[in-house]
């Protein structure tokens, strides 16, 4: 008789998380964690260069020295045994490293931003058509066309990275929440409390925030966090209370002891094609969220069932729906429910580490 067969298991899948990228920034954290539930083998080839995670976007001559010597040290190594390289967020300089270390293995680029789009339209650190503006939209374009797909986190916003680097399609993952730390557990608190979490960067809309805790003033409202818009805050309603800073671990408390979450409520053109970290964040742990009604938020949300959406930049709108919520507990109730269900269909980390896999699957 012929020797028995030895059954072919295949090998899994390899993937170099490969950058200067932030190590702890959630996007970046989350993708690494769903790649590995959807049973990926994930490595880790960082050269920490953003990683101060209060401060890491902080510019200035020390960190573009590091970046410098970051990019030297990258451009050098050549991780063996991989499948496919993933660069992470923010590593539009070091797709060109990644380009080399691959070897003409695929090359997944997880932009999460434009620096363009990010630093000239909605921080405004440079003057639109200034050279240093021309500059951030050569260093987008080459590091989108040098990956061999990039990733968005909304379709609005695949559709301007695509129009803005000449892409063809451009597939899309949401940012979904880590769920080591945020799980359901939300029940309505016995004092509605209104939660802000985040920077204060004009994509937040913390004027409008401000204003809104002004006309609902019998209302406490506590923003966490810190940022370019600090300065706003001086004048902010006495029913605001401010914490510069809380330990990232500590978020899914803030958010279980809240009546309700806030999102976003820019009006810049990013803040129309992203969905924050922190609504799904809000939506994970089960909290009911109110956001602004954007082409993104209507990806995953339902404005009614699965989070209440009102009008980017209106702050009187904003109160009227947080007082709905702090005056209805079964509309609360209802609202985290279907926030959860959103999630749980879209965005949990079981269905992204899926969406994740296939993409790169499908280059190899």
């Amino acid at each position: 008789m012929p020797p028995a067969l030895e059954p072919v298991v295949d090998a899994p899948l390899r993937v170099c998380y490969f950058g200067t990228y932030e190590r702890r920034y959630p996007r970046n954290a989350q993708v690494v964690s769903c790649l590995r539930g959807a049973g990926v083998d994930v490595q880790e080839e960082h050269i920490s260069v953003w990683d101060d995670v209060r401060h890491g976007w902080a510019a200035g001559p020390g960190s573009a020295l590091r970046l410098a010597a970051a990019e030297a040290r990258l451009f050098a190594r050549r991780p063996p045994g991989f499948d496919a390289f993933l660069v992470g967020y923010p590593g539009h300089l070091d797709v060109p490293a990644a380009r080399r270390a691959a070897q003409g293995r695929p090359v997944v680029f997880n932009p999460l931003v434009s620096l363009a789009d990010t630093l000239v339209s909605d921080r405004r650190r440079f003057r639109p058509g200034s050279v240093a503006a021309r500059a951030l939209e050569a260093i987008d374009r080459r590091a989108f066309r040098s990956a061999d797909v990039v990733v968005a986190d909304t379709e609005a916003h695949g559709r301007y990275l695509a129009e803005l680097a000449g892409l063809g399609e451009v597939p899309v993952c949401f940012v979904g929440a880590e769920e080591r730390l945020f799980r359901p557990g939300w029940r309505p608190p016995e004092r509605f409390t209104v939660l802000f979490v985040g920077k204060l960067i004009p994509l937040q809309g913390v004027e409008t925030i401000l204003q809104a805790a002004g006309f609902a003033a019998e209302l406490p409202f506590r923003i966490v966090g810190s940022g370019q818009l600090d300065g706003l805050l001086a004048a902010a309603p006495p029913n605001v209370e401010h914490i510069p800073w809380v330990e990232y671990e500590r978020l899914p408390g803030e958010l279980r002891q809240a009546g309700c979450a806030l999102g976003i409520f820019g009006t810049t053109g990013k803040a129309q094609r992203v969905i924050p970290n922190k609504a799904f964040q809000a939506l994970a742990s089960g909290a009911p969220l109110v956001t602004a009604d954007t082409p993104a938020a209507r990806e995953l949300l339902v404005d009614g069932e699965s989070a209440l959406l009102v009008p980017a930049g209106d702050p009187q709108r904003l109160a009227e729906a947080i007082r709905l919520l702090a005056a209805d507990t079964d509309l609360s109730e209802r609202i985290a429910a279907g926030g959860r269900a959103a999630y749980e269909r879209q965005a949990s980390e079981a269905v992204l580490g899926e969406r994740w896999r296939k993409i790169i699957e499908r280059l190899l």
